[in-house]
């Protein structure tokens, strides 16, 4: 039964839901801008590579958003796909052929379902459908989606490597929260996790894929002439970490509990990306590219109370996990603080959003 093979055991830290002023709707404008970005791409992808002929005989087109949170970005997402496809059949004269379209927005089962179906567009062409649980692990029916899409959700890993919580372990990351300003042994541990994660992530997909289907993948990476320590993403966790030192001193949090804390995140760069699919056998890549810049220099430095509510609105259910609620207000008053300080750092940190069009081969 295929209920058998579903769900890899996967930690969940789902973005902030609720209606309140810091929830992920109303603090994801970045995650909003790369959507924006991939809009071209994606038209080109389903133009050129979607084979409608191959499902005209189906009289419904499946979609699926992986990582979905709790909107608005996940309906901005389907409603390009949505468009972009009911161009493609009217450009080739199947008006008469246009099938019905049905939408399964999947996330942890922690997730605010409840914010996301709530905000639903009215005037939506498509039925709509959750659909819990981890996408590290079989989540639909076999060959049952058509187009797979998800927007920063992939960098988020399963759950943080082992060997960097053990303190008899060479991969202890003790004294940081992160693994790329850290020793070789702290990074290939994330990068095994990420290889493990991803040979789940597409052995499922292969399996509910149909054949001809696409999947299109934006997660935020780094350059491949760029060491890890020079991205944005590093100046960001080294802030971060030294906030929770400095509550440490102050007797807020203890050493120990940040000695066993690390973010499960991990920015891949596009050969370890195309190794993983190339690895799996299953779908051929038919683009891979790096999407326009999405923050124009100056940004973090112009905004960084904003960038401060974004990363609360992103990271809160981690770190509440963790070291509980009671520090969340003073850990990201202080983190805004800092930003502000320590601006021109940003401006010298790197970051590239990679998108990447999967098509599902036939074998």
């Amino acid at each position: 039964m295929a209920a058998e093979e579903t769900g890899k055991c996967s930690e969940a830290y789902p973005m902030k839901g609720g209606d309140g002023p810091g929830n992920y709707a109303k603090n994801s404008i970045y995650q909003k801008g790369v959507i924006d970005a991939a809009k071209e791409l994606l038209n080109k992808a389903i133009a050129e590579k979607l084979d409608i002929e191959t499902f005209s005989s189906a009289n419904s087109f499946h979609i699926a958003d992986l990582g979905c949170s709790v909107g608005p970005n996940t309906f901005l997402a389907v409603e390009n796909i949505l468009e972009a496809v009911l161009f493609k059949y009217q450009s080739r004269g199947l008006n008469c052929q246009i099938p019905e379209f049905q939408v399964f927005f999947n996330d942890h089962t922690s997730n605010d379902f409840n914010r996301l179906f709530n905000s639903l567009p009215q005037n939506r062409q498509y039925y709509a459908a959750g659909v819990p649980g981890s996408f590290y692990g079989r989540i639909l029916p076999d060959a049952s989606i058509h187009f797979f899409h998800s927007s920063f959700s992939l960098h988020w890993l399963s759950r943080v490597p082992k060997d960097v919580t053990d303190s008899d372990s060479p991969a202890w990351n003790k004294g940081r929260i992160h693994y790329l300003d850290s020793t070789d042994e702290v990074v290939r541990a994330y990068e095994a996790q990420y290889a493990e994660d991803m040979e789940c992530f597409l052995h499922a997909r292969a399996q509910e894929t149909v054949h001809g289907g696409l999947m299109v993948l934006a997660t935020p990476g780094y350059p491949a002439d760029t060491p890890p320590s020079h991205t944005l993403a590093n100046v960001t966790y080294q802030i971060l970490g030294s906030c929770l030192i400095d509550m440490a001193r102050k007797g807020v949090v203890s050493e120990e509990k940040i000695d066993s804390f690390n973010v499960p995140i991990y920015y891949v760069c596009p050969r370890e990306l195309e190794a993983a699919v190339e690895r799996n056998g299953c779908f051929s890549i038919e683009i891979m590219e790096h999407l326009p810049t999405v923050m124009e220099p100056g940004t973090i430095s112009n905004n960084s109370k904003l960038f401060a509510s974004h990363m609360r609105a992103a990271m809160e259910g981690l770190f509440k996990q963790h070291f509980k609620e009671e520090i969340l207000d003073e850990l990201f008053d202080l983190f805004h603080k800092k930003v502000e300080e320590q601006h021109s750092a940003f401006e010298l940190g790197k970051a590239v959003d990679i998108l990447i069009v999967l098509k599902r081969k036939a074998n």
